[in-house]
């Protein structure tokens, strides 16, 4: 039977809402960015980008939705209320467990990387293309598992604002992935991305795989 989240319960999943949101970007963030410098000794974010790029608007979308993601279980203990169908402990359980696997999936994605993993596409930089680990099922892992986990948070505490942040947060990684990384890896690898796209799933395996030709024919349309 599902039990509906009580008073006591309400208090407490919102709680540890805002504590996965802490925990998650403490752990997928800030501590990716030390350890990147004290390796390179640069900074992997750039924070120049031309105003109404691509990359401009999948970063300020991005951060409204991660406002967001503090704003849900701040709202939720003010007393918001939830979906009616989706305020049960079972879907906040679940919730909780799909952010911690979901960050977990982001950690080994950065790890695959290396020193290639930035926060952001530098236009000048030229990394190597990685093709191992977890980048072997999908081309954007660490996109994926940020997918997964703004999605368990919006299941810890559903609702409006939550949502909203669900909804902001995939349409920023939507703009990064497809407007920005995917045709500056095709310019810095050329072939060998284009191969590597067309047996790859952009997030899901298999799915969203690039066809031969097809971004070069987009364009020319």
């Amino acid at each position: 039977m599902v039990t509906p989240r009580g008073r006591g319960t309400i208090g407490f999943v919102a709680v540890v809402g805002l504590v996965l949101v802490v925990g998650w970007l403490l752990v997928v963030g800030v501590a990716r960015v030390v350890v990147h410098q004290r390796r390179t000794g640069s900074l992997p974010i750039r924070v120049d980008d031309r105003r109404g790029s691509p990359q401009w608007w999948a970063r300020w979308t991005g951060a409204l939705g991660l406002l967001l993601a503090f704003a849900a279980p701040l709202a939720d203990l003010a007393g918001l209320e939830p979906f009616a169908a989706l305020d049960h402990e079972g879907v906040a359980a679940a919730g909780v467990v799909l952010v911690v696997v979901a960050v977990a999936g982001t950690v080994a994605g950065q790890a695959a990387m290396g020193d290639s993993w930035r926060g952001d596409v530098d236009p000048d930089a030229r990394t190597d293309l990685v093709v191992t680990g977890p980048f072997r099922w999908v081309r954007n892992p660490i996109a994926a598992g940020t997918v997964a986990t703004v999605a368990g948070l919006a299941l810890v505490v559903p609702n409006v604002l939550a949502a909203a942040m669900l909804v902001l947060s995939v349409a920023s990684l939507q703009v990064q992935v497809r407007c920005v990384e995917e045709p500056y890896l095709e310019r810095v690898h050329g072939p060998a991305y284009l191969r590597y796209a067309a047996r790859t799933g952009r997030f899901l395996p298999g799915i969203g795989r690039l066809r031969p030709g097809a971004r070069r024919a987009a364009a020319r349309r």
